[in-house]
């Protein structure tokens, strides 16, 4: 049993405990966060916590999944408030790396790059971005060790990219996925939210409700994936300080674009509010 929760910061001493985890029979989860912690961040936690795992939280902001005009200086920052997050939650080893940990030597000349699922909305949006989130996933899998780690379905395609990374490459670790957890109004909760001013806030609705009206329709026996979208792009355009960056409606586990919506796609859309884009799904 581990003393209360222990909080490393180093790769080695990471890896001294995972070792020392593993010698001792007992199987660790990993829910792998860039910090700014929420309800939706501890739903992980608790969907880790099913497990019988010793439950180990990373909190590291990647810089190599921003591009050059993104928002890695202005993404929130509180390793204290986040310390509360996973105390409370009974996480058992918080692992809170530096750069200079995680990128030892400076630029990499190594990456881990999904080339499938990775080249439509956000990786065609955000170049760079998902050899970014693969890159440091594989280092965290390799440091940690973990037998299980466990996602959220907000980043659906982050999900779906990680559930090959570690098919492909053969990484013995169990992913599993916990729902999009939302805030009563229904904005899915994300860390970028703090970044919203008032009034850009409560104008952020108008996603849950761009894609509740795509649902509506497909289940009034809407099929063309073409009007579903353009509905979904006709509500967002009702909030002035909002701007679609995309909305489709794809195939849940390829990603590709469908001819016809059937039960099981996934819709999905980004959006800029103000000046923080956010990302939503939706099961039809």
């Amino acid at each position: 049993m581990l003393p209360g929760m222990k909080v490393v910061r180093t790769v080695h001493d990471m890896q001294t405990v995972a070792a020392d985890l593993k010698r001792s029979g007992q199987r660790i989860a990993l829910v792998p966060t860039m910090g700014a912690l929420h309800e939706g961040h501890a739903s992980l936690m608790r969907k880790a916590r099913e497990q019988e795992v010793r439950l180990v939280v990373s909190i590291y902001v990647n810089p190599t999944q921003f591009g050059p005009h993104e928002d890695f200086k202005q993404y929130p920052r509180d390793l204290e408030a986040d310390t509360r997050v996973c105390q409370r939650e009974g996480v058992d080893v918080l692992f809170a790396p530096a750069d200079d940990e995680m990128y030892p030597g400076g630029a990499l000349t190594t990456w881990v790059h999904e080339t499938k699922l990775e080249t439509r909305f956000e990786g065609e949006r955000r170049p760079g971005h998902f050899r970014g989130v693969c890159t440091v996933i594989a280092k965290l899998f390799n440091i940690v060790q973990p037998d299980i780690a466990v996602f959220g379905k907000k980043d659906y395609q982050q999900w779906k990219i990680i559930e090959h990374l570690a098919r492909n490459l053969c990484y013995p670790v169990e992913i599993l996925s916990a729902p999009v957890v939302r805030e009563p109004d229904g904005l899915a909760m994300s860390s970028r939210n703090q970044l919203l001013t008032a009034a850009e806030r409560a104008q952020a609705t108008v996603l849950w409700k761009g894609l509740n009206v795509a649902r509506d329709l497909f289940n009034g026996g809407e099929r063309s994936p073409h009007r579903l979208e353009a509905a979904i792009q006709r509500t967002v355009s009702l909030a002035p300080v909002a701007r679609l960056d995309y909305a489709a409606i794809a195939d849940a586990e390829t990603l590709e674009p469908v001819h016809e919506a059937q039960h099981g796609n996934v819709a999905l859309l980004a959006a800029y509010i103000g000046s923080t884009r956010l990302i939503d799904n939706a099961i039809l």
